[in-house]
């Protein structure tokens, strides 16, 4: 019986997707570095219709966390890329783009496919949020994105050893760096 129930929940969200096509947003997978290690990584471990279907699944979050169940009250986007590429950092938002490294992908240690389903969430809640004709401060940007991936139950929560990881300093290094600079 939950079997039946599992089966039915795809067919009816494809269902009521399509009742509203003027609302329909494309979403495009490009892995310009499929020859890389991590483009290869990428298309074996990721793959691009999971990556697709994931981009989908988290507009979906996104409008709900947002509270935008009318669409007039989303951005107009109606395509969204994400573009695999040999680069530097994790990944990064320009409009409707999301830019993934693939060394990134190439060096990460853990479940790549859990990863880059948070990276996703994360980076499509860029797509989607509105960030004040560019002048919201970027802590809030990335805050709000943060929110959107825990929310999703895509990281367990942030830990010392993710401050360390991410930027290369302990916690409490990261305080006596903030105190020393703005306690003056």
């Amino acid at each position: 019986m939950a079997h039946l129930v599992f089966t039915l929940s795809p067919l009816l969200l494809l269902l009521l997707s399509s009742v509203q096509p003027t609302h329909a947003v494309d979403y495009q997978v490009i892995n310009n570095a499929a020859n890389t290690p991590g483009g290869k990584r990428f298309a074996n471990e990721v793959e691009i219709n999971y990556s697709r279907d994931t981009l989908s699944a988290a507009t979906t979050f996104i409008w709900r966390i947002f509270q935008q169940a009318n669409p007039a009250d989303r951005k107009g986007v109606q395509k969204v890329t994400l573009i695999v590429e040999s680069m530097d950092g994790v990944a990064y938002t320009l409009n409707n783009e999301i830019h993934l490294s693939a060394n990134y992908v190439a060096g990460y240690s853990g479940n790549i496919k859990i990863e880059i389903t948070g990276v996703l969430y994360h980076e499509m809640t860029h797509v989607w949020h509105w960030n004040g004709n560019g002048r919201a401060p970027g802590g809030l940007i990335e805050g709000v994105a943060d929110y959107v991936r825990l929310k999703a139950g895509l990281r367990n929560g942030y830990s010392d050893s993710f401050f360390n990881d991410l930027l290369g300093k302990s916690v409490d290094q990261l305080w006596s760096d903030y105190k020393a600079k703005y306690n003056s």
